[in-house]
Parts: structure tokens; sequence; C-alpha cells
């Protein structure tokens, strides 16, 4: 062989080599968190009555590990570069929890799953209609019921939250779902004491 075809051949498959290892690696991924935006209590904490998230749903199209936002049309785009860093069925369970234990600067106010919570004062049932993002505003849209332990009638509600958000960097979308979601466990709270009052 002569020199112009053995350089060639080795041009090319060095070539090959370096598309066959960019082809493997895969792009890093950005992970985010909710996080509770209801300050802490600066007193002590009292031993309310036991609460419980008991259930919360979500859309199909939500519960998945990728961000999901709208793209052209009627289309959207799953973000497998920006995920979540827990489902958001755990997730967002935990974050009411939070939010509401330091509302109602109570300790016991706990997420379980709808089958360990039959035993607490008032269970919290949330069905998330809308998680999304809508040009520079992120929407939670939910219908929530509470039910007491003392078989009074539930009490029922809808809240639809809308949090503007500066820019277009997803890190500002999920800080956007965080104020919602904390708006939302607000108004959830004031129905819960009002609630209570009556008993």
């Amino acid at each position: 062989m002569s020199v112009k075809p053995l350089l060639a051949a080795i041009v090319y498959g060095l070539t090959g080599l370096l598309v066959l290892a960019g082809c493997g690696r895969s792009p890093r991924a950005t992970f985010y968190t909710l996080t509770p935006l209801v300050a802490e209590m600066t007193t002590p904490r009292v031993t309310g009555p036991s609460i419980a998230i008991a259930s919360v749903t979500l859309p199909e199209l939500i519960d998945r590990p990728q961000l999901v936002v709208p793209d052209a049309g009627t289309r959207v785009a799953i973000l497998e570069s920006h995920r979540w860093a827990e489902p958001l069925k755990s997730a967002i369970p935990r974050l009411l929890a939070d939010n509401i234990s330091r509302l109602m600067n109570s300790d016991r106010v706990s997420a379980y799953p709808q089958h360990a919570a039959n035993s607490a004062d008032y269970r919290l049932f949330v069905d998330l209609q809308r998680f999304e993002l809508t040009g520079n505003t992120v929407v939670v849209d939910a219908l929530w019921e509470i039910r007491s332990a003392k078989d009074t009638r539930p009490v029922t509600g809808r809240s639809k939250m809308v949090e503007t958000i500066g820019t277009a960097d997803y890190e500002a979308v999920v800080a956007g779902y965080s104020r919602a979601v904390a708006a939302l466990s607000k108004e959830m709270v004031q129905s819960l004491r009002s609630l209570q009052t009556k008993e």
C-alpha cells in the first residue's frame, strides 16, 4: 500500500472513532427542585391537629422526569437536559406539607400516601388540572378537598395561580412554580382554618 492510501485510511479511521465517541456522549442534564417559599415562623411550633396531604394527582403529560414546555403551535417540548431532581408526584405533596406546616406553625403536617393518612384529623386531596408554562407565566390550576375526621361536610375549592416570570430561563420557571404552589397552600390553609372554627 502506498503512503497516500495509508494516510487516508488512518484519517478516515480516526474520524470514525471521533464520530462514535461524540454519539456516545449525552448532553449534561440540569436538575431542578421545587422549594418552600413560605417563611418559617419565629415562634416555637405548636402541637395542633394532624394534617395529611393524602393524595395529589397530576396530568400525565407532566408526570415525567423531564420539564415539559410549550413548543410551536400545539406541540410541546420534553426537555431531556432539564429534569426534576425528584418525581413531581412526590415533590408536590412534600412541598404542600412544608408550606402548610409553616403557615399553621404546626409540626404535625405530613405528606402521606392515601392509605396511611386515614388517622389524620384533616386530609387534603389535590387534583392538579394544569401545571404549565404559558408565555411568560406559569399556571397552577388545582381542584382540592379538605376532609375532617369528625365527619363534617368536606370543604372543596378550586384555585388558579398565575405567576409571572421575568425570563424564559428554566430556573425562573421552576421558581414561578414554587411561588404558585405557595399561593395554593395559603388558599387551602384559609379554608382549613375556617373549617376548624366551625367544628
